[in-house]
């Protein structure tokens, strides 16, 4: 599901940015997958090696990180092309709100936290 929703963001942004662009529906695939991983395996590294970096920028450094990202996917999958660093960072912006706010409505939120707190019923002393 989370490849699904990360393929259609990146669609989605290949329709809104020009700097962004799919040779087939098979590096578009593809990209969402490496996509994943590298969010997944590299971007957790990165983090932990840029901490200072990111404390002195309060967290934008973050942005630059999942540009990066973006750009690292683009050179390795041939067919998938982003035009620059400033694409891939309001891309990958985009592609994270637009990921997040459809995983809200796929996802069920009663899956990872329950609804209704149990009430016992009884006598109270």
């Amino acid at each position: 599901m989370h490849w699904g929703v990360t393929a259609l963001s990146l669609w989605l942004a290949g329709f809104i940015f020009h700097g962004v662009s799919f040779a087939n529906k098979k590096s578009l695939f593809i990209s969402a997958l490496l996509l994943g991983f590298a969010n997944a395996v590299i971007r957790p590294i990165v983090i932990i090696l840029t901490i200072p970096l990111t404390l002195i920028t309060f967290g934008f450094f973050l942005l630059v990180i999942n540009a990066l990202m973006m750009l690292l996917v683009s050179a390795i999958v041939p067919g998938f092309k982003v035009s620059g660093f400033w694409t891939a960072f309001f891309a990958s912006i985009f592609v994270t709100i637009l990921s997040l706010v459809v995983g809200i409505f796929i996802f069920e939120p009663s899956d990872n936290f329950p609804m209704e707190i149990p009430v016992q019923e009884g006598v109270l002393v």
